[in-house]
């Protein structure tokens, strides 16, 4: 029987997604849910996993878009698993034809080998396969690698130092770019800067730190105190928590916040949601569950939809100032930033002190800058007296110790 294996629709409102890798290879036989490939769409990536056992025969090549709903590979459930007589029988190599199948490896790794479509391509252009680098499975040259290849121009000592390559973006990459640039020309995106003194917020991570760990099986951040910080601000300053639809401001009376954090493919931003009713120790474990689902490539197209705001962390990577980009329709983001020793004044005096910029980027259409400095200068408030603005002064029951 000869199964056809369609591709899911991801998400809502997604029609097409792009084969990113194929994990398998035409012929292989596959076991019943077994991941055979990795989609991209303009989300998430997602892994494909096998409907039935059998062989299969591949419908679609790595870089191709296709549809939800198409066809792209067959699979035959009369087809058996083939075995390795070799391995069967135990059978030794020599050391001569080891090291021959070794060199045949790197050879064949080296310049991979065309897909048919790819070599028709390279044929009619007069390209050797052996000249281009494969961006598919097994360094294999695809149609989209043969597409871009181009003659090589001067001799090969002239150009053997003179080495690039190309890659086409992923969807998700693509899609991303789209957006930030949609953000540039259709807002008003401004950005206000502060900093805050982040000593006491050190203090209590000192103090309690350990217990916490030790309680609850987590790690006491930053972001907790910052989630913590926002959600306050949001409330004091409803426009910040608002979006532009059409002619009309649309205020949310919930607080879903978007996460920026870095994934295999790029900048996922999943959201927290209702974070109102969190608590420190339910923030870092969401957050950690959520980081822990982008890295691995877990990540759905729900857990990154629909939040209100969005936190960024580029102090993880170093930045020390930033101007953090919109993420539509939000109208508000604020951007974290490593932290610095530096000479502060307090009260009269000249004290070394912990401090990390802030900076929000907010959309003027609908935010004045009366709300967006009054939401940061509130932010900073919390951020510098936690006790009594983000722990109702009782450290040990906010932290559920």
């Amino acid at each position: 029987m000869i199964l056809e294996m369609k591709v899911p629709s991801p998400g809502e409102s997604i029609t097409e997604v792009e084969i990113a890798q194929w994990l398998v290879s035409d012929g292989d036989f596959v076991e019943k849910d077994q991941a055979i490939a990795e989609v991209d769409s303009d989300k998430a990536t997602l892994e494909l996993p096998a409907e039935n056992s059998g062989i299969i025969t591949l419908k679609a090549e790595e870089g191709d878009s296709v549809a939800v709903g198409q066809v792209v590979c067959l699979i035959n459930t009369d087809g058996e698993q083939k075995i390795d007589t070799d391995k069967k029988n135990n059978v030794e190599l020599s050391s001569e034809s080891v090291k021959e199948v070794i060199n045949e490896t790197k050879e064949n790794y080296a310049s991979g080998s065309p897909s048919p479509a790819a070599k028709k391509i390279l044929d009619e252009k007069g390209i050797l396969p052996e000249s281009i680098i494969g961006t598919g499975r097994n360094a294999r040259i695809t149609k989209e690698d043969a597409i871009l290849a181009k003659p090589s121009m001067g001799s090969p000592s002239e150009n053997q130092d003179r080495e690039n390559s190309r890659k086409k973006l992923s969807l998700l990459r693509r899609k991303l770019a789209q957006r930030l640039v949609s953000v540039k020309n259709e807002t008003a995106m401004l950005t206000t800067f502060n900093e805050v003194d982040m000593n006491s917020i050190f203090l209590i991570r000192s103090e309690f730190k350990d217990q916490f760990k030790k309680k609850h099986e987590i790690g006491l951040g930053f972001m907790s105190f910052f989630t913590k910080a926002v959600v306050r601000a949001l409330k004091l300053f409803p426009d910040v928590n608002s979006m532009i639809d059409g002619d009309y401001q649309i205020i949310n009376d919930f607080f879903d916040i978007s996460v920026a954090v870095s994934g295999p493919k790029g900048l996922m931003v999943p959201v927290l949601r209702n974070v109102e009713k969190m608590t420190f120790k339910d923030i870092e474990s969401e957050i950690k569950r959520l980081a822990i689902r982008a890295r691995d490539g877990e990540i759905t197209v729900d857990e990154m939809t629909g939040g209100t705001f969005t936190i960024s962390n580029g102090g993880v990577f170093g930045s020390m100032l930033s101007t953090p980009i919109l993420n539509p329709p939000q109208s508000a983001i604020l951007g974290m930033h490593n932290i610095i020793e530096r000479p502060m004044a307090i009260e009269g005096k000249v004290l070394i002190r912990p401090v990390m910029y802030l900076a929000l980027s907010y959309d003027h259409r609908i935010i004045d800058g009366k709300e967006s400095v009054g939401f940061l200068v509130a932010i900073k408030e919390a951020l510098e007296d936690p006790l009594n603005l983000l722990m109702d002064n009782n450290i040990k029951k906010a932290l559920e110790l």
